[in-house]
């Protein structure tokens, strides 16, 4: 890349920016709301007709209490909703500087929304994956330019969760992934360069924390509640496992340890739980379909 055309990705991503996300469930909406609350204007789509209109409703629903609660002020929160826009189609991304895709974690899907992208938005778009395990050098394989894709991964709940993963692929253009990185530090987040191996960073050392818990009460060991209660109480940590899968929602969770468990060999360290499965399978997802380990 010539020094000329990283100076122009620079600019490119100015608080004037525009910004798409791609996918309106309880991660992208809370991209879409770091990305308006930093000035940023945001074209906010999901395949799912409404689905987009319906998240926007439910974020003023939440950004009404922050005001109730003297965390942010009326004008703030009008402000941020203003720059947010719902938009119907993949055709009126064109005007983006940067698109987030945070949708379903399947790679064919996200191959095609950056297939179309690429012939939709402009040629110095960046494309950000918010994947939370494929590689994102499987994603950018069939791309005309995977220099262009890089990994933002950010951490549920988006607006609160400090640290993003920038993820770097074998294609991927170090002045992107750096523009990147200090664009999530002017969003007010911490980020740390990785690359694109199984899991990332924080996958792949959380697998063990959701993977030993699970094994524990398959064998009997404890019922949810006290492993949950032992993790907080003695190993200090702010959620259980059982209540930390149930946020992530466990369609997500578990399709991210298939993912790991596929990438290292099936080894047996990563080997995803029968009792999650069922869980998938009915549909009990965790809090965002009132029902998970515990019931909402």
């Amino acid at each position: 890349m010539t020094v000329q055309n990283s100076a122009a990705k620079n600019e490119t991503l100015g608080p004037d920016s525009v910004v798409g996300v791609i996918g309106a469930g309880t991660m992208g909406v809370g991209i879409a709301q770091v990305a308006a609350a930093s000035g940023h204007s945001v074209l906010l789509f999901d395949v799912i007709p409404n689905a987009a209109s319906t998240a926007l409703i439910r974020m003023a629903d939440g950004l009404d209490q922050q005001v109730e609660k003297g965390r942010m002020t009326p004008e703030q929160r009008d402000a941020l909703l203003a720059n947010i826009q719902v938009i119907d189609t993949l055709l009126q991304m064109a005007p983006a500087q940067l698109v987030i895709e945070a949708v379903v974690e399947r790679l064919e899907v996200k191959q095609q929304i950056f297939s179309e992208l690429e012939c939709i938005c402009g040629a110095q778009v960046i494309l950000a994956s918010n994947t939370s395990s494929i590689p994102l050098n499987a994603i950018g394989s069939g791309l005309q330019r995977p220099q262009q894709l890089v990994g933002m991964h950010f951490f549920n709940p988006a607006p609160v969760m400090k640290l993003v993963e920038v993820i770097s692929g074998l294609e991927t253009d170090p002045q992107v992934a750096e523009h990147i990185y200090q664009l999530a530090e002017c969003w007010g987040k911490r980020a740390v360069h990785a690359r694109s191996t199984p899991g990332f960073i924080v996958n792949r050392v959380a697998r063990p924390f959701y993977a030993e818990a699970l094994r524990v009460l398959q064998e009997g060991g404890a019922d949810i509640a006290t492993i949950d209660a032992l993790l907080k109480g003695a190993g200090g940590f702010r959620m259980g496992p059982f209540e930390l899968m149930d946020l992530i929602g466990h369609d997500i969770n578990y399709a991210v340890t298939c993912s790991v468990f596929a990438a290292y060999y099936q080894d047996p360290r990563f080997q995803p739980s029968l009792i999650q499965q069922e869980l998938v399978s009915a549909g009990h997802l965790g809090r965002k379909s009132e029902r998970g380990f515990y019931d909402y």
